[in-house]
């Protein structure tokens, strides 16, 4: 991993020209969010001032310099109500760039719960893919405990394999395993991107099983007493968590062009726990080792 440059020579705590310059920098080198929001309060910034100084200056460096994004229509159905295989779902939002939908009975509250059930004994902390090597680590960024279940893994899965793929509208051999996500209070993931970057050496491991992500489905499985909404920080949009419900984004079209309006992260749980499932779909056949 990179290690961030020297910060600058500013008043701490003042996000002055020099700090914002020293972000993009250092996100453009290769170094990781967590170390520049450490380096930050470091010296002085509030925590969650630091996040968002420092997620605002992803987007730039992440879209490949030169490149730029051509809105296209969304895969996913544009009625009110969409018939995803065995199941009716309500669309209760929805933009159109970034295409970013909100959606009611995804999932019936006896499946979140099952689902609950099923992962609550195997749960091991959540990864995150690293920009430089392509493996799997564990970071500060992502407080979470996690587990996913193969395509078709049982009964109950393929069932939601296929509700999910009909949805998505989008193959469902392309989608990865259905991930299941545990945060316990003071839990969250900071603002990142599900696509995997191209300029980053990493990415190239990652897309070589299915391509590039295109699509991501968050489906929440609980309740969350307070906080653990999904926010999404360049459309000052906070999507809150209700049982069964689900936010579906779109971030790659068919030109393979990425949408960084899409940096979204999970806010702090402030009150009790947040369990949620997420789908991920790729350009192709997922087919990991």
């Amino acid at each position: 991993m990179f290690e961030a440059m020297a910060v600058p020579s500013t008043p701490r705590t003042a996000l002055t020209p020099q700090w914002r310059a020293w972000i993009a920098e250092n996100l453009a080198r290769g170094c990781s969010t967590e170390s520049l929001i450490t380096d930050m309060v470091r010296e002085g910034f509030d925590l969650q001032e630091a996040r968002h100084a420092v997620g605002q200056g992803v987007p730039t460096a992440a879209a490949p310099e030169g490149t730029s994004f051509r809105p296209e229509p969304s895969r996913m159905a544009r009625t009110h109500r969409i018939v995803a295989a065995d199941r009716t779902v309500t669309v209760s939002m929805r933009l159109e760039r970034p295409v970013v939908v909100v959606l009611d009975d995804v999932l019936a509250a006896h499946e979140c719960d099952e689902l609950i059930a099923r992962c609550a004994s195997r749960l091991q902390r959540s990864t995150t893919v690293d920009p430089q090597r392509g493996t799997h680590e564990v970071i500060a960024d992502r407080s979470s405990d996690g587990t996913y279940f193969p395509l078709n893994a049982d009964p109950l899965i393929a069932r939601l394999d296929q509700r999910i793929a009909a949805l998505m509208n989008w193959p469902l051999e392309n989608g990865e395993g259905l991930q299941i996500l545990h945060y316990r209070q003071g839990g969250q993931y900071t603002p990142h991107f599900d696509y995997f970057p191209p300029q980053d050496p990493g990415s190239a491991q990652a897309m070589a099983v299915g391509g590039q992500r295109v699509a991501s489905l968050v489906m929440y499985l609980n309740d969350v007493e307070a906080g653990g909404g999904t926010v999404f920080p360049e459309l000052n949009l906070t999507v809150m968590p209700r049982k069964g419900a689900a936010v579906y984004f779109e971030y790659c079209n068919s030109l393979g062009q990425l949408d960084p309006l899409t940096l979204h992260g999970g806010l702090p749980v402030l009150g009790g726990e947040k369990w949620i499932a997420t789908k991920w779909m790729r350009q192709r056949r997922y087919a990991p080792a």
